[in-house]
């Protein structure tokens, strides 16, 4: 390839890029002026600077301004930069912003988090046998002995952004929606997961059969879509206890609505109900942003060396024997 014919075949390719990016807009366009529950086909981003729980500095305030919004996200950036400007890295630490996909703008409905209600914005407190049951797992995880004993995603079973419900990460914060006439189905860029959620009006599945992510059933209501989640693993613990956020069992179960805010945001309303998690039910909402970017596979377990590492790490920083 000459040097003077270079510029002309990378226009070209980006040319035709955004040709086929155009086309596919304009052809799902087209199908969701004929079906209104196809404007939900596509991807969506979670990312956001708003936190699941709200800080206490914020005492009681539920909403922010839009100014405030602009200045939450803006110190939430730079809090998340690192290493910090000017300081150098040290350690091996892990990773670090360039591969965090940490959001950087609120929320767009300027919640001061992602938890609505109780109306402190805050998760409510474990029961007792939920709080033992945390206690036992973290002290677990902190002195490995087994793959088994490293958390749920680690172990890449379960992952808290594949939900229910769909809680934003750190990084990997794509998800493709495709709708059909009978089914919903939920593609998750983390740990390359996928959620089917039936609307055709079956029932649930029988109690006895459980699933990592439960069971799933829909209805629209008008264009709002309505998810139902019962039957979930019970047992292991934590659900998303890498770093021991959430405690779930088999009694969780969740109400999902999913509604469009605008032509571009995607507006996710949960509420979790776990009696014998939780000492009361509780509520949350974010929005997600619909992105032109692409979901590449997420090989998470096959041929996962790290977590022998892991496990070596843990008995490197044991005592030595004397």
């Amino acid at each position: 390839m000459t040097r003077s014919s270079q510029p002309r075949r990378f226009f070209s390719f980006a040319a035709t890029v955004v040709a086929l990016v155009a086309g596919s807009t304009l052809v799902i366009g087209q199908r969701a002026a004929r079906d209104p529950h196809l404007a939900f086909e596509g991807i969506w981003n979670s990312a956001t600077a708003t936190p699941i729980e709200r800080p206490a500095a914020l005492g009681d305030k539920a909403v922010f301004t839009e100014a405030e919004a602009a200045e939450f996200a803006r110190q939430a950036v730079a809090r998340n930069e690192d290493p910090a400007p000017g300081e150098p890295r040290t350690g091996t630490g892990t990773y670090n912003s360039f591969y965090r996909e940490f959001g950087t703008q609120t929320v767009k409905t300027r919640r001061t988090s992602i938890v609505i209600d109780p109306p402190d914005g805050r998760i409510p407190a474990l029961t007792p046998a939920a709080a033992e049951l945390r206690r036992r797992r973290l002290a677990a995880m902190r002195a490995q002995e087994n793959p088994e004993e490293l958390g749920l995603q680690d172990q890449c079973a379960a992952f808290l952004t594949v939900g229910p419900p769909m809680l934003p990460y750190t990084y990997n914060s794509n998800y493709q929606f495709i709708v059909t006439k009978d089914a919903v189905l939920i593609h998750a860029e983390m740990i390359h997961d996928a959620r089917i959620i039936h609307t055709d009006g079956r029932p649930h599945l029988p109690s006895h059969v459980r699933q990592w992510m439960g069971d799933s059933v829909g209805r629209w209501e008008g264009n709002t879509l309505v998810v139902d989640t019962t039957n979930f693993v019970g047992g292991s613990g934590f659900y998303g206890d890498a770093g021991g956020n959430f405690a779930f069992d088999e009694n969780l179960h969740v109400v999902e609505r999913f509604s469009l805010f605008d032509a571009d945001t995607l507006l996710y309303q949960f509420e979790i109900d776990d009696p014998t998690a939780y000492t009361r039910p509780w509520k949350g909402e974010l929005t997600m942003s619909r992105s032109n970017e692409r979901i590449y596979e997420f090989a998470c377990h096959e041929a996962n060396y790290s977590l022998e590492n892991m496990l070596r790490g843990t008995r490197a920083t044991e005592p030595k024997p004397r």
